[in-house]
Formats: C-alpha cells, sequence, structure tokens
C-alpha cells in the first residue's frame, strides 16, 4: 500500500474546521435555549426615573410631581444679560494698526471684544484702558465708541 495523501496541515485544517462547525452549533443552541421569544412585555420594558437614569421598576404615582409647560425655560446664555449700549471698561489686549483692528478684554467679563478702527474716537495703544460701547455684529459682538482712558 501507498502512503496516504493527507499532509499534517491538511489535517490540521480538517480539525479547525470541524472545531469552527461543533462551535457554531452550540452557539445556535445556546440562542435557542435564552430566546427572548415569549417574554411578557413587562420585562422587556424599561422606565426612566426622575434623575433621567433607565431602571426596570415603573414609577411610583404617588411621588410623581406635575410640571406647567409655562415654567420650562429652554435658552443658551454665555454672558449677563447687559444692555447692548451700556458703557464697559477693558483693556486693548491686541492691536495691529496696519490691519485696522484689535480686540479689547472686557474688565468685569474677561470676555474678548472685536473692534475695527472705525470704531475708535481716540488714539490708542496696546494695554491701554479704555471704555466702550458694544453692538451686535454678524460674527458676535463689536466695540464701538472706545475712547482712551487717562
Amino acid at each position: 500500500m501507498g502512503r496516504s495523501q493527507e499532509t499534517f496541515s491538511k489535517k490540521e485544517k480538517e480539525k479547525a474546521r470541524d472545531k469552527k462547525r461543533k462551535d457554531k452549533e452550540k452557539k445556535k443552541e445556546d440562542r435557542k435555549a435564552s430566546a427572548s421569544k415569549g417574554q411578557s412585555l413587562d420585562t422587556m420594558l424599561a422606565y426612566v426615573d426622575e434623575n433621567g437614569n433607565l431602571t426596570h421598576t415603573p414609577p411610583d404615582l404617588q411621588r410623581m410631581k406635575t410640571v406647567d409647560i409655562d415654567d420650562i425655560v429652554i435658552r443658551v446664555s454665555r454672558q449677563e444679560n447687559v444692555p447692548d449700549r451700556a458703557y464697559r471698561e477693558g483693556v486693548i489686549s491686541s492691536y495691529a494698526e496696519s490691519k485696522g483692528y484689535g480686540f479689547i478684554k472686557d474688565s468685569h467679563s474677561q470676555q474678548t471684544i472685536f473692534f475695527h478702527k472705525s470704531g475708535l474716537i481716540d488714539k490708542i495703544q496696546l494695554d491701554n484702558k479704555v471704555s466702550f460701547q458694544v453692538e451686535t455684529a454678524e460674527k458676535g459682538l463689536r466695540a464701538i465708541d472706545v475712547k482712551k482712558l487717562t
């Protein structure tokens, strides 16, 4: 008789295929055993508690609070409600005279506000204390009527 045509690598590949097939069959049986079909609706529901966390227990109706829809306020506010035309004080944090614009750091809110040379009343330099008014421009706040403080 001749030698077997099966080599070592062929035997290893066959073993790997058999193992993969058995693992697949085992997974299939596990899925059938733990199938969620037939569970009651109560076990599949999730509730949200007063803190926004998911829970499996239904809310206590005696502890429930009613909220008037008019009491809900939705807004985004990054700064205090300051009238646009109120005078503010600040320091020139950067100024490029050749480009014609710069920035003022507001002393009260520490906010950086853009200004253009057309909004200057007095000649200014870097680190000068100034007073100014604020207006809303396309890209945000803009300082106008910038006066040097003495």
